[in-house]
């Protein structure tokens, strides 16, 4: 059965009452899941930069070892050379083998330099290394405090916030697809998160620009379904301004 326009502005500022008091649930959160999302972001940096960092010494390591294999290569030569030299029949056999020995000897020289190198950079890398190790563990216990102090916010709201949930949910379902994405789509737009407001002292809830008579008279008949001209949001209904009755001044007793 189709719903009549009276309904589907009941609905929608139903829907809008729930959704303004999840809004305030979260508001009271403040920062706090933003601050955590950002810590948990910057410790994600840096545990990529400390495994950078280990992948980085590991390899160092793994040079040092070749450096050191190739000076045992060399200095195995270096013997197989000298042993040969005193067995040498000319000149020109000792001049060559004296040439692989000096080339052995600068092999050796130029591994045992890249070695003293490697190991200097891996002493830099292990010293930020700790001191990145230092920084996250710090933004660790910022992470835990923060996220102990969300936990403990959300806790004392989370029973209300499952029915406001549960409510929504059947709120919704009284309001057509069409509709609810208007709904939705207004609510993105707008800064307090109102996407349906009642006219109020004669001006729009959301907007506080001044709505004309003719136009109230309109939205109190609920026919069909008016927008703020300023601002796009939906005008449910309209509030009637109760006036207080001035007090009856006593009238003095005569003499």
């Amino acid at each position: 059965m189709e719903s009549t326009v009276a309904q589907k502005l009941e609905a929608l500022h139903n829907l809008q009452k729930i959704d303004s008091r999840l809004d305030a649930i979260v508001k009271v959160r403040g920062a706090l899941p933003e601050e955590v999302q950002d810590l948990e972001d910057e410790i994600a940096g840096y545990e990529t930069r400390i495994d950078k960092f280990n992948a980085d010494i590991q390899s160092l390591e793994e040079d040092i070892k070749k450096h050191k294999e190739n000076i045992k290569e060399s200095e195995k030569l270096i013997k197989k050379y000298q042993d040969q030299q005193m067995n040498v029949r000319n000149n020109r056999e000792y001049d060559a083998i004296t040439k692989e020995l000096e080339l052995q000897d600068l092999e050796i020289q130029v591994s045992k330099k890249k070695i003293g190198e490697a190991e200097v950079k891996i002493e830099t890398k292990k010293t930020d290394l700790e001191a990145l190790k230092d920084v996250v563990k710090d933004r660790n216990k910022d992470l835990d405090n923060k996220k102990g102090e969300l936990d403990n916010i959300v806790a004392e709201s989370e029973a209300e916030e499952g029915k406001l949930a549960n409510d929504r949910e059947k709120a919704l379902k009284k309001i057509d697809d069409r509709l609810a994405k208007s709904y939705t789509k207004i609510r993105a737009n707008a800064k307090n998160g109102l996407a349906v407001v009642l006219v109020k002292r004669g001006a729009c809830g959301g907007c506080f620009n001044v709505v004309p008579p003719q136009r109230q008279a309109d939205i109190r008949e609920q026919k069909k379904l008016i927008v703020c001209e300023h601002c796009g949001r939906i005008l449910a209904g309209v509030e009637d301004e109760i006036e207080e009755e001035a007090p009856k001044k006593k009238r003095g007793s005569r003499a």
